[in-house]
C-alpha cells in the first residue's frame, strides 16, 4: 500500500513540478500553425516542385566546339592554326511540345504537393484537437479521483487506527483498502494518459511546458451540443469537394496523363540547329555553314516508358474510385460514431447529472453521522467512481468523433 502511495505521489510530483500554461484550443491552433516541425518542412516540398516548374523552363545550353590544325603534312609543321582553324555552334531544338508537357507536368506535381501539403495539415490539426479534448477530460477525471482519494484515504487512516485498537474488523478495513487501491489504480493510469499527451502536445505546438486546456462550461456544452448540418448524403457529398486527400487521388490522375503525353512527345526527335565557320578545309575559303541534325526514327526510342504511363494512368483511375468508396464509407461511419456518442450522452438529463453529485455528498454526510452500512458505503463509492469517469469518457467521445467527421469533410460542418 505504501509503495503504490509513493508512486502516485512521485508521478502527481512530477507533473507539478513541470512548467504549465493555460491555452484555449485557439491559442494552441495559433502555436501549431507558427512552430509545428513537421508542418514548416512539408511546406519546403512546394518550394520544391516551384524549383522543379523553373527546371522544367530551362533549354539544354548551346554546344560550342573549334578545332585548330595539329599537324600541316604539306610544310612540314605542328600546329599550323594561321592557315587551318574552324569553330560551330549548336543549339538543341525541342520539337512535339515537349517542354510545353514537361512544365505542365511540373505545375501539376506542384498542385499535388500542395494538395498533400493541405491534407497533412487537416490531420496534424485534427490530431491537436483530439490531443486538447484527451487533456481536458482527463484532467477532469483525475481533479475527481484526487478529491475521492483524500477522502477515503482520510477514512482509511481513521478505520487503521480503530482496527489497531480491535474497535473495527479487519474485513471493513480491507473493504476500504480495496476502494483506495483502485482509486490509486485510476490515477496512475490517468497520470500516465496525461504525460502521453502533454508529450503530444508539445510535438504539435512546440511549447515545451505542460499545456493545461483552459474551456469554460459555455463553451463545453456548445460543443457537446452541436450538430453537424444536413443528412449523410449530403456529408459525403462536401467530403468529396473538400477532402484534400481525395482531391489529391483525382488530381493524380490528371497528373499522370500530362505524364503520358510528355513521355509520348519524347518520341518526337529534336532538332540540332547550328552555324558552322571552317577557314580551309571546305569548298570554299573561310565559308560560313548552317548545320541541322535530326536522329532517325526508325523506332520509337521511347515506347516502354509511354506504355508505363498508359498504365499509371488506368491504375490511378482504379485508385481514384477506391478512395472516392473508401471515403464515402469513412464519413458514413464516423456520423454513426458521433451519433451513438451522442444520444448516449444525451440520455441523462442535466438534473441526473446534479443528482449524482447531491447524491454523492448525502452519502458521505450520512455515512459519517452513521446513518449508512460501510457495505452500503462501499458499494456506492465503486459505482460513483465508475459512473464520473464514464460520463467523462462520454463527453470526450462526442468531441473526438465530432472532429473525426471534421477531418474527414473538412469544412465547417457543425453549427
Amino acid at each position: 500500500m505504501n509503495k503504490i502511495t509513493t508512486l502516485v505521489l512521485s508521478v502527481s510530483a512530477f507533473v507539478c513540478l513541470s512548467g504549465q500554461q493555460q491555452m484555449s484550443l485557439q491559442d494552441c491552433e495559433v502555436a501549431f500553425q507558427k512552430n509545428n516541425l513537421q508542418l514548416l518542412a512539408a511546406q519546403y516540398n512546394i518550394n520544391m516542385a516551384d524549383a522543379d516548374i523553373l527546371q522544367a523552363r530551362i533549354w539544354e545550353l548551346p554546344q560550342i566546339e573549334g578545332y585548330i590544325n595539329a599537324y600541316n603534312p604539306e610544310d612540314k609543321r605542328a600546329f599550323d592554326a594561321g592557315r587551318s582553324k574552324g569553330a560551330e555552334i549548336t543549339q538543341l531544338i525541342y520539337l512535339g511540345g515537349k517542354k510545353r508537357n514537361e512544365i505542365q507536368f511540373a505545375k501539376s506535381s506542384k498542385e499535388l504537393s500542395q494538395l498533400q501539403f493541405n491534407q497533412l495539415l487537416f490531420d496534424l490539426r485534427s490530431e491537436l484537437r483530439n490531443t486538447y479534448y484527451n487533456l481536458i477530460y482527463e484532467q477532469k477525471k483525475q481533479i475527481s479521483i484526487d478529491g475521492q482519494l483524500r477522502y477515503m484515504n482520510e477514512l482509511l487512516a481513521a478505520y487503521k487506527v480503530q482496527t489497531d485498537k480491535g474497535n473495527i474488523s479487519l474485513k471493513d478495513y480491507v473493504r476500504l483498502q480495496s476502494i483506495v487501491i483502485q482509486l490509486n489504480n485510476d490515477k496512475i493510469e490517468i497520470n500516465n494518459n496525461i504525460l502521453g499527451f502533454q508529450q503530444n502536445m508539445k510535438l504539435l505546438t512546440g511549447i515545451s511546458d505542460n499545456i493545461v486546456p483552459e474551456i469554460s462550461k459555455p463553451e463545453e456544452n456548445q460543443i457537446l451540443v452541436s450538430q453537424p448540418f444536413g443528412d449523410m448524403e449530403i456529408l459525403k457529398e462536401k467530403a468529396l469537394q473538400n477532402n484534400a486527400d481525395y482531391l489529391y487521388n483525382l488530381k493524380l490522375i490528371d497528373n499522370s496523363k500530362l505524364y503520358a503525353q510528355w513521355q509520348k512527345s519524347l518520341n518526337t526527335p529534336d532538332l540540332n540547329l547550328g552555324a558552322e565557320y571552317d577557314q580551309a578545309s571546305g569548298t570554299f575559303r573561310n565559308e560560313i555553314n548552317l548545320k541541322i541534325g535530326i536522329p532517325i526514327p526508325l523506332w520509337k526510342a521511347n515506347k516502354g516508358n509511354v506504355e508505363k504511363a498508359k498504365f499509371a494512368v488506368q491504375q490511378n483511375e482504379k485508385n481514384s474510385e477506391y478512395q472516392k468508396l473508401n471515403l464515402q464509407t469513412q464519413v458514413e461511419s464516423a456520423y454513426q460514431t458521433w451519433k451513438n456518442h451522442y444520444d448516449q450522452y444525451f440520455q441523462l438529463k442535466p438534473v441526473d447529472l446534479e443528482n449524482l453529485q447531491t447524491v454523492y455528498d448525502g452519502i458521505l454526510k450520512n455515512f459519517r453521522n452513521g446513518n449508512i452500512s460501510l457495505i452500503d458505503f462501499t458499494d456506492f463509492m465503486e459505482s460513483y467512481r465508475q459512473t464520473v469517469l464514464q460520463v467523462y469518457e462520454m463527453k470526450k467521445q462526442i468531441m473526438i468523433s465530432a472532429e473525426q467527421i471534421n477531418r474527414l469533410v473538412q469544412t465547417k460542418i457543425f453549427y
